[in-house]
């Protein structure tokens, strides 16, 4: 497909595609205890967060959409990721033709309003761009910061499950 990720500058934010001088914030904020503690449970090595940034920025090739690197506008650093991506989970129930949102931020960039800012651009892109007619997103049932984020954004909680030995919660709002 080779799409050019979308630029989108918000109030305080710029989202843009991955370049490869955002990868040493990227390996430290995954092995950062604080961005990993709902998600993967464990703080990445520099190989396995080199493997998730290439996986990350390929879905805009493969799928045309993806996540965005997340700037914050008044210094230029790399402060995360946000957007939404085909993750083909095997999960119940199926997330199937829903693309999923998810957003990651560095811990210092944590609690500043930066996530919600970030997912409701990256939903306003998705909304004129994308043909599904609903998105979803997975939290751990206990990360009461990311559930507050999703609620604030129009997803509604659907299902609780587990996921890879961790109780989620199923999020869903539909288009527009």
């Amino acid at each position: 497909m080779g799409l050019e990720v979308p630029f989108i500058e918000t109030e305080r934010l710029i989202l843009r595609g991955r370049r490869t001088e955002d990868f040493p914030a990227y390996a430290e904020m995954w092995a950062h205890p604080d961005v990993v503690r709902y998600t993967t449970g464990k703080p990445l090595s520099r190989e396995d967060a080199w493997t998730k940034f290439a996986r990350m920025t390929g879905f805009w090739a493969l799928t045309g959409y993806g996540f965005w690197a997340v700037e914050e506008k008044t210094n230029g650093a790399f402060i995360g990721e946000a957007g939404l991506a085909d993750f083909r989970r095997d999960i119940e129930p199926s997330l199937d033709g829903k693309p999923e949102f998810g957003w990651g931020l560095v811990s210092a960039a944590q609690g500043k309003g930066y996530a919600t800012e970030a997912l409701r651009a990256a939903l306003d892109w998705a909304c004129v761009n994308l043909p599904a007619q609903a998105y979803c997103c997975i939290i751990d049932r206990e990360n009461a910061a990311s559930i507050r984020v999703a609620e604030k954004c129009g997803f509604r909680k659907t299902a609780e499950t587990v996921y890879k030995n961790a109780p989620i919660i199923i999020f869903e709002r539909a288009r527009g």
